[in-house]
């Protein structure tokens, strides 16, 4: 009897601290408010490569950037050295993975390679696209509730079977929103993407040896 008494107690002292986490989860879950997705997309329509795909492989790998991108968050500045976050929406993505996502979505609607992923085929590829988020937000302008979008993203294409940059170059783009609401926000990030994207996909099918064309 004694020793189920013992038994006990000893079973219920091991569980306190996971009893303590599950509240604690508990509380962060009742704390916790479901934020609006919003998602970027490619352009549709965006020059596309003639003659059939390039026999290569290109691999583009998770952007590096600031801890201030490694996140879902909707980021805009007030000025140059303060970050905040819309509240109440997020995007559908980590800032990184939807970049990475819309540079292939870009690069396969060129039609222009034999493949393009996040991983190379069978262990190596030709090439990888190696890429620095250096800037994705929205900034506050000097006119009443407006804002600039803009994107900076510095690129290298390498090729991999000597470790050799065969080309490199930064990308700005930038979008005005009339106001500071969400709709207007998102839909000046969409504009600047989209001119970000079509100048992306053709640095990389130019420097791979295709032009692009008019769809």
């Amino acid at each position: 009897m004694m020793f189920a008494v013992r038994l006990r107690s000893f079973l219920l002292i091991a569980l306190l601290p996971t009893l303590a986490g599950c509240g604690a989860l508990g509380a962060l879950g009742d704390a916790s408010t479901p934020l609006d997705v919003y998602d970027l997309r490619a352009p549709q329509g965006a020059p596309v490569v003639q003659g059939g795909p390039l026999a290569r492989d290109v691999t583009v790998e998770l952007p590096t950037t600031s801890g201030v991108l490694q996140t879902d968050r909707i980021l805009i500045r007030p000025d140059a050295l303060q970050a905040q976050y819309l509240p109440d929406v997020r995007w559908g993505d980590e800032v990184p993975v939807m970049a990475q996502t819309l540079m292939l979505r870009a690069l396969e609607n060129t039609g222009g390679l034999r493949y393009v992923g996040r991983r190379p085929l069978a262990g190596s590829g030709d090439f990888a696209i190696v890429t620095e988020l250096v800037d994705f937000q929205a900034e506050l302008t000097g006119a009443e509730g407006a804002a600039l979008v803009t994107l900076r993203m510095t690129s290298r294409l390498v090729r991999e079977r000597d470790a050799s940059v065969v080309a490199s170059r930064t990308f700005v783009a930038t979008a005005p929103a009339g106001s500071t609401a969400t709709a207007a926000l998102v839909d000046a990030f969409d504009r600047a993407s989209d001119q970000w994207l079509v100048e992306f996909a053709d640095w990389v099918m130019t420097s791979l040896g295709r032009r692009l064309v008019p769809a």
